[in-house]
């Protein structure tokens, strides 16, 4: 039970998010869009650092030296397959006109929704193999530590939800459609952390790979969308100051609840 609420909260952060299109009247402003992707991309970092990242590397003590080395290989596995799906699944990004990925006759609305769904992969990833290192009796995966990156996700995935609902609403989608729009984008996490729960259930082994392999994916969210977003425009500190406040609020969970 406790992991079935542990894979839901990321959603449930989504589908809250979205729900503000019922209550806010205007369009979010660009220097709230760039706080906000500041917020996730600190706490997507810190995610990746503490959550994935270090847990691999503890877990591969036994190798010495190397036991960096099961964690910059599954990194960059991840790194490698977002770059994959970056090219095959069209999408658009938030404030552009010009999709990524293969050409589509696709409305500008899906894609965005696309975008956002696409960039939610890996944070069900990582929430899934978490939890999946906890079930399979890790003395170093905790329940708490998985649980502070649950409700971490579903922080930062509470701005993403507004931030695709309400910019649907504005294009002249409906309120109920935008809001539907904006939480669906989120339903990939819980489907992805089961099925890689069901998978690292076959490849414990594989553990500190696959924590790799999440952060990987996570930081080329990060780096490829996020920051970015937080970074165009007319110059602001917001995103920075926002950044530093995600990144250390995921790092505080992670160690208070881990």
């Amino acid at each position: 039970m406790d992991v079935f609420l542990g894979l839901l909260i990321p959603f449930l952060g989504t589908a809250l998010g979205a729900g503000c299109v019922f209550f806010m009247k205007k369009e979010l402003s660009n220097k709230v869009q760039r706080a906000l992707s500041g917020f996730a991309a600190g706490v997507m970092v810190a995610a990746s650092i503490w959550s994935l990242i270090i847990p691999a590397m503890e877990q591969c003590e036994d190798m010495g030296r190397l036991s960096f080395l099961p964690a910059a290989i599954g990194f960059w596995v991840g790194v490698l397959f977002l770059l994959l799906l970056d090219h095959v699944i069209p999408h658009l990004h938030l404030n552009t006109e010009k999709s990524e990925g293969p050409k589509s006759k696709l409305e500008k609305t899906t894609m965005m929704v696309l975008a956002v769904t696409l960039h939610n992969i890996p944070e069900g990833m990582a929430v899934g193999v978490v939890y999946a290192g906890y079930l399979a009796g890790d003395g170093k995966m905790a329940l708490g530590g998985a649980l502070a990156l649950s409700i971490g996700i579903a922080i930062q995935n509470f701005p993403e939800g507004a931030i695709i609902s309400m910019p649907l609403h504005a294009k002249g989608k409906s309120k109920k459609w935008a809001f539907g729009a904006g939480a669906l984008s989120g339903i990939v996490e819980p489907v992805g952390g089961l099925l890689t729960i069901l998978a690292a259930g076959l490849l414990i082994p594989a553990m500190p790979y696959l924590l790799a392999f999440a952060a990987g994916a996570m930081m080329y969210v990060v780096v490829e969308e996020l920051v970015p977003e937080m970074a165009e425009g007319e110059h602001s500190d917001i995103g920075v100051i926002l950044f530093s406040v995600g990144f250390t609020l995921m790092m505080a969970l992670d160690v208070a609840l881990g």
